[in-house]
């Protein structure tokens, strides 16, 4: 074939000249880009050998409509000169050959490091067949993250761990570990855990590069035709971002993958059994790649139909069984990926980059433009920018948090995605908030939307009653869900002039307290009733089988004296989650 079209260069070039794009067909609906993933496509230039072997240019992007790529591939006919076949292709983000890798980083990579900095998941795939310089485009953005995660322009601490693995096949190795065999496992709550598997801690970006670059060297690859070291595996680097101020969140998480070159079964040097496995291994892991990042996306996205479940088969694959919380449509983090597909654009290579165009394409997921949500005060998914900080500026307690710091751009939808890391130190930022108050007001913000999910024409559950006829919102206050005084003017008066029953107070009394058993952290009773002057009888609060829920032992009652009492601190009570959470 290529012979074929060496042959038949000219009349190549003269038909790519004649060629004149179709009008796209129907009507075109109007898109919005998807904030949570993007498919990105470069073509490298053209090589100083290609040049002078006489080599075309076989792939041209298109400047409208934005993210087109049109491919020219040479077809033989029975009777006459060559005619030529012509493919069309539409990804989200197209680099030329004149685009750096500085560039392609500082428009889609460098926005992962602060999302995973905060506490998010950030994920990058390289994909490409072997020549399309995937190579030289992972190696310049793995050295521009390294940069980036230590340097001034992300703020605050953290520490950084890596580990690297190779999947090939069902088999799991270990780069760092000298290729040591390692076991994927899932436990009985369906985390997926990698047994086996090295981490390190790295201090600055040269330790990082080493790592990253004595992985590779264990990394199993296969000569072919275009490459004499062709990956045969793919490449997981996992860096993981603790945040020693919220020890109680979940860790950033930043996955560079590299996946195995692309081939056909022509370009494999050695057409034996071993590498015809390989490739159908590598077709069938990236084909539940496929699935897994365009079921994610499209529940990302909303445009799942009403009633039908989102197809993510994460457990097809190896590799998609690593990135099950990545994929996992009932996760509760956010994700955002970036795919950056390599093409070789000679046009000798034109069936392979078709292939990886395709593929490309079908991972992308339009986002059709809807009008804005009709606003409702109770339903934090259908603010704008206007009234979430109007919100955020009545609701967030004293001190107000700053609307401009903890939403500067955000709407209330695009809030809801924030990881929660994130959130709570956008409201640390605000002079004298305390992180109780943080994580308070977080949870009020979470549970504000979580209600206005319920449907309103379900009536709630009973809440169960003691032996007295009391529910626990009767116990925890007189006046329904909540142990905030139900008399506004007495906000202003200090709490231990105004003590009540069902108020809920942090206390710090001396260790040897009658029946106090001191807890991590802060340490809260409610107050039941009056003891003598200067005191309380009052029920323990202590952590409830939630996260960040509270639970009332009426049973275990202490005696506290106002003088240990530090500060007010308001519950509401959840009827549905049956659980008490701390609110502002």
């Amino acid at each position: 074939m290529d012979q074929f079209a060496l042959e038949n260069a000219k009349r190549y070039q003269v038909l790519v000249d004649r060629f004149k794009p179709a009008p796209i067909k129907g009507k075109t609906v109007a898109e919005e880009p998807n904030p949570d993933i993007t498919i990105a496509t470069r073509l490298r230039p053209m090589l100083e050998d290609e040049k002078e072997a006489g080599l075309l240019t076989g792939v041209f992007p298109r400047a409208e409509p934005a993210g087109t790529v049109d491919l020219h591939e040479l077809r033989r006919t029975f009777r006459g000169a060559p005619g030529l076949t012509s493919f069309s292709f539409r990804v989200d983000r197209v680099f030329n050959s004149d685009d750096t890798t500085e560039a392609i980083y500082k428009e889609l990579v460098k926005p992962l490091i602060p999302w995973a900095w905060g506490g998010g998941v950030s994920t990058m795939f390289a994909y490409g067949q072997t020549g399309s310089g995937k190579t030289y485009t992972v190696n310049g953005l793995e050295r521009l993250i390294a940069e980036t995660l230590f340097s001034d322009e992300v703020e605050g601490s953290r520490s950084i761990f890596i580990s690297i693995i190779e999947l090939a096949g069902n088999s799991a190795f270990d780069l760092l570990n000298s290729r040591k065999p390692i076991s994927i496992l899932e436990d009985s709550f369906g985390s997926t855990h990698l047994a086996g598997a090295s981490e390190y801690h790295v201090t600055d970006a040269e330790t990082l590069l080493k790592h990253i670059n004595n992985a590779a060297s264990f990394r199993r690859t296969a000569s072919t035709q275009k490459n004499d070291s062709s990956s045969r595996s793919h490449a997981i680097c996992k860096i993981r971002i603790e945040n020693p101020d919220i020890p109680q969140a979940d860790d950033g998480l930043l996955y560079l993958i590299d996946l195995a070159g692309s081939e056909a079964a022509r370009d494999v040097t050695a057409h034996s059994a071993e590498r015809m496995k390989e490739s159908r291994e590598i077709n069938a892991s990236l084909s539940v790649l496929k699935d897994c990042i365009r079921g994610r996306a499209s529940v990302d996205a909303g445009t799942v139909p009403p009633g039908k479940k989102p197809y993510v088969p994460f457990r097809q694959s190896a590799l998609t069984k690593v990135l099950k919380h990545v994929f996992d449509p009932t996760a509760d983090r956010s994700c955002k990926t970036v795919v950056v597909a390599c093409v070789n654009p000679s046009f000798l290579d034109v069936g392979a980059s078709k292939n990886t165009l395709r593929y490309g394409e079908m991972l992308r997921v339009p986002v059709p433009k809807v009008a804005a949500p009709k606003y409702d005060a109770v339903k934090p998914s259908t603010w704008s920018h206007e009234q979430l900080q109007e919100w955020i500026s009545k609701n967030s307690g004293t001190p107000a948090i700053s609307a401009e710091i903890l939403a500067p751009q955000e709407t209330g939808k695009q809030l809801l995605r924030l990881p929660v890391p994130e959130f709570i130190t956008r409201c640390l930022k605000t002079p004298e908030v305390t992180m109780e108050q943080a994580t308070a007001f977080q949870l009020k913000f979470w549970r504000l939307h979580v209600d206005s999910q319920r449907p309103t024409n379900v009536k709630p559950k009973a809440e169960p009653k003691d032996t007295n006829g009391k529910t626990p919102s009767d116990k925890l206050g007189q006046h329904g869900l909540s142990s905030r005084d139900p008399r506004p003017e007495m906000s202003q008066v200090p709490f231990k002039e105004r003590i009540r029953p069902g108020m809920v107070v942090s206390w710090n009394p001396p260790d040897d307290t009658p029946g106090f058993y001191r807890l991590p952290g802060r340490n809260l009773v409610t107050i039941l009733s009056l003891e003598d002057e200067t005191s309380y009888r009052c029920a323990s609060v202590g952590p409830g089988f939630i996260p960040g829920a509270f639970a009332v032992y009426l049973w275990k009652q202490v005696v506290a004296k106002v003088e240990h009492m530090e500060a007010e601190v308001l519950l509401e009570y959840d009827v549905a989650m049956r659980s008490y959470y701390e609110t502002v």
